[in-house]
């Protein structure tokens, strides 16, 4: 600025004097700012020469771009926070002396409070001391502090040290005797949330002691901070999700942040665990006992123990420490800690706290009495592995609810399949229940769950498992697997001998054979016959399988069953009857005509002539149904062709039941007449052709040979031509004067040197011609060979 004066010289004569002037307020303002600038720059030399200056402002507030600490939580599941610390540059007001401590210049900070610096200057990142303190300075903080610091200043400061995890500033300010009780609960709840350990331990003014010979940590506590005081922090957890301004202890928020050491420390140091926060997210209705979520925060306040559950730490470390000090049972709304780790579905937890001692049968408790165990809340809720950690445990499978039902019964009530193979596999009970009277099937069946029911027992009988029924009437796992017709699960069972009762019967005295055949389940059917099953077991009708698959459209196919059965197993008499059950195997085979059947069944010592019940022998059976085969395979295994009957039937004369010969009759036929030629018998032999008289001989034929003898001479060993019933016409003519001409049971044969002889036997022209069948068989089988009728 230029000024001009006029005035008037010693002459007399006027004159103008020109001067350059600068304004006060714009040169201090330069000025100052050059010191700002200087100590940001940390020029001591410059900032020492703007100090000289009389005009300069040292609590002149400036505008530079500063490098500061920025802090971030890091949140993770169930792990414990991260503090991220970054410096970020931004622009801010600043005084001198602020940037003297927050660079760290302790030579410039002096100069500065000697030259009237303002220790207190409220800035936006705050005062001098705050900035001494966030960087660590402690010299300067010292400085500060005898410089005048006011007890805002080192509360702010303060806060800002817990904030960054800085122990020493924190010392320091906590030496000044400047902070209130109420700031350093702030700080030691913020820095436990934090998960700052040594600042806590600084707070605290714990000191770690190690005695002699001992590996347990001792504490040594002065009087510090009230660590059961609490304060309002904001709590933010990302599993169980939580972002709260809570009013908290240190404990909880170093709990709630999953951080170890310091609740470690905190426990060790003599912290109260029995304050209540309300962090919950579930509440309960004391009245029915229901759950409900409604939200992180808004539930009933609980116990640190209870936030340790819900905040659970991967390690269980968190939880382990608390149960030292707390017990798992002490009830809260009725329910105990382990109730709030299943509604939480934290498995580990659970794991955890039954290690701990947790009662695993500790009931619900509501207004009206007791409601529900843990199994049933799992089975429920459907939680797989805390229902296998309760199984571990050995907790009561079977424990009721109120209305009777079972842990069993509510997974199929829920569809829980899992949890419901689990109780099954591990000794739960199909055999009861409810108040209803419901049962676990019927149960599945009135929530349309039926076929996931099945699945569900035949997965678990695969598995080798067998589930357990104490009453059979109203479930049979046998019994169920043998209607649903599963083979392969069935083979599970029946291979479990000793386990599984084969002939076990349901209310109506039905087994599972029984079963197969009303169902015409034929593998199941045999399989149960193979392993055993007794097929001659009655029901309360007095049915028996046999019985039953008489009746069925399927007759034969069962009854084959049972003949393979035998075949299978073995061929004595004793094993048969064992196998078969009177069931009289061979008797069945025959009248099938199962020929290899028979054969496999007679290869042995069953006895071929018993008789069934209605007193047939297998050869009556086979010779009355014609099976001329079997007959020839019987007679050649022993059996006898006369045997009679209560009725006095015989082979033969059941052969011909329909007056027609056939193929049976035929083989009793040629068995019955080789045997009476071979055998021999008395007859009467008539001389010369009939003239002469008739002799009684014994007549018989000698197997191989074909010959014909009736006496030890040549002439009374003959090989026959052929031989017929009745006399020739010669012989009739020489016996015309005789009334024996026409004998009955006279036959005759021709030799093959044509000699005609003639023969009576006893027993009429029957007998006769089995004499003439006789002969003329043994004959051609002498010349031809015996044919082989049986395969």
């Amino acid at each position: 600025m230029t000024v001009f004066n006029a005035g008037d010289c010693t002459g007399g004569s006027p004159y103008v004097d020109v001067k350059q002037v600068f304004p006060v307020e714009d040169y201090q303002e330069k000025v100052s700012q050059r010191l700002i600038e200087a100590v940001h720059a940390n020029d001591l030399k410059a900032a020492f020469d703007c100090l000289l200056d009389p005009f300069v402002d040292v609590n002149f507030v400036g505008t530079v771009c500063l490098n500061s600490k920025k802090t971030e939580i890091v949140l993770h599941d169930e792990s414990p926070s991260e503090v991220r610390v970054e410096f970020e540059e931004f622009k801010t007001d600043v005084t001198a002396l602020f940037l003297a401590a927050h660079v760290g210049n302790v030579t410039l900070v002096r100069k500065l409070l000697t030259a009237g610096a303002n220790v207190n200057k409220k800035l936006f990142r705050g005062t001098a001391t705050t900035a001494a303190a966030r960087g660590c300075h402690i010299e300067i903080l010292d400085l500060l502090l005898e410089g005048g610091a006011s007890q805002l200043a080192c509360e702010e400061a303060l806060m800002e040290s817990s904030h960054l995890g800085l122990a020493r500033p924190t010392k320091a300010l906590m030496a000044s005797d400047l902070i209130r009780p109420n700031v350093a609960v702030h700080a030691l709840v913020n820095t436990s949330h934090r998960g700052f350990v040594d600042v806590v331990e600084t707070l605290l003014k714990v000191h770690i002691l190690l005695p002699p010979f001992q590996s347990l940590l001792a504490l040594k506590v002065d009087c510090g901070v009230d660590m059961n005081g609490t304060a309002r922090v904001l709590l933010r957890s990302s599993k169980p999700f939580l972002h709260a301004d809570v009013s908290c202890n240190a404990l909880v928020a170093a709990t709630v942040n999953r951080h170890i050491s310091v609740v470690q420390l905190l426990l060790l140091a003599g912290v109260r665990t029995d304050t209540k926060v309300r962090l919950g997210a579930w509440s309960w209705d004391m009245a029915t006992g229901e759950e409900y979520r409604v939200g992180a925060g808004l539930a009933e306040p609980y116990s640190v123990l209870w936030c340790a559950v819900e905040y659970f730490e991967e390690t269980g470390s968190i939880l382990n420490m608390l149960l030292q000090h707390i017990s798992p049972n002490i009830p809260h709304f009725g329910r105990t800690i382990i109730h709030h780790a299943i509604l939480c579905a934290n498995l580990k937890a659970v794991e955890v706290l039954l290690k701990c001692g947790a009662d695993p049968e500790f009931p619900v408790e509501t207004v009206k009495g007791t409601g529900f165990r843990l199994i049933h809340l799992v089975a429920r809720l459907g939680y797989y592995g805390v229902l296998q950690h309760l199984v571990n445990a050995c907790c009561n499978l079977d424990s009721r609810t109120e209305s009777g039902e079972t842990a069993l019964m509510i997974c199929a009530r829920h569809k829980h399949v899992e949890c419901l193979k689990l109780l099954a596999g591990a000794g739960a009970d199909f055999g009861l229940v409810n108040m209803a009277n419901q049962c676990v099937q019927s149960i599945a069946g009135s929530v349309r769950w039926t076929l996931g029911l099945r699945r569900a027992i035949l997965d678990v009988v695969q598995s080798g498992k067998v589930p357990r029924s104490t009453d059979t009437s109203i479930f049979s796992t046998l019994m169920f697997v043998t209607r649903v017709n599963n083979i392969e699960a069935l083979k599970k069972l029946v291979d479990q001998t000793g386990v599984v009762d084969l002939d076990e019967q349901d209310e109506n005295g039905y087994s599972a054979v029984m079963v197969a055949v009303l169902n015409g389940h034929m593998e199941a059917f045999r399989l149960l016959v193979y392993a055993g099953a007794n097929v001659k077991l009655q029901n309360k009708y007095g049915e028996t399988a046999i019985s039953l698959s008489e009746s069925s459209v399927d007759c034969g196919a069962f009854e084959k069953v049972i003949l393979e059965c035998a075949q299978a197993k073995g061929h004595s008499k004793d094993h048969l009857n064992s196998c078969n059950n009177g069931f009289y195997t061979l008797h069945r085979a025959v009248s099938r005509g199962d020929y290899d059947a028979v054969e496999t069944l007679t290869n042995g010592e069953s006895n071929v002539n018993a008789p069934d019940n209605d007193g047939y022998t297998p050869l009556m059976l086979a010779a009355r149904e014609g099976h001329g085969k079997i007959c020839e395979l019987l007679i050649s295994r022993g059996a006898i062709c006369d045997i009679e009957n209560a009725r006095h039937e015989t082979a033969l004369r059941l052969s011909r039941k329909d007056g027609v010969g056939n193929d049976a009759e035929r083989v009793l036929l040629d068995h019955l007449a080789r045997g009476l030629v071979l055998g021999g018998g008395r007859v009467k032999k008539h001389c010369k052709g009939g003239k002469g008289c008739a002799h009684n001989k014994r007549l018989s034929m000698v197997e191989g040979s074909g010959l014909l003898r009736w006496g030890k001479s040549s002439r009374r060993n003959v090989v026959c031509k052929w031989a017929e019933v009745g006399p020739s016409s010669a012989f009739r003519w020489n016996r015309r004067k005789k009334t024996d001409w026409d004998e009955a049971g006279l036959f005759r044969v021709v030799t093959t040197r044509n000699k005609e002889v003639h023969f009576v036997c006893e027993g009429g022209v029957e007998m006769a011609e089995l004499w003439v069948r006789g002969i003329t068989l043994v004959t051609r089988e002498a010349i031809f060979g015996k044919l082989d009728h049986v395969r």
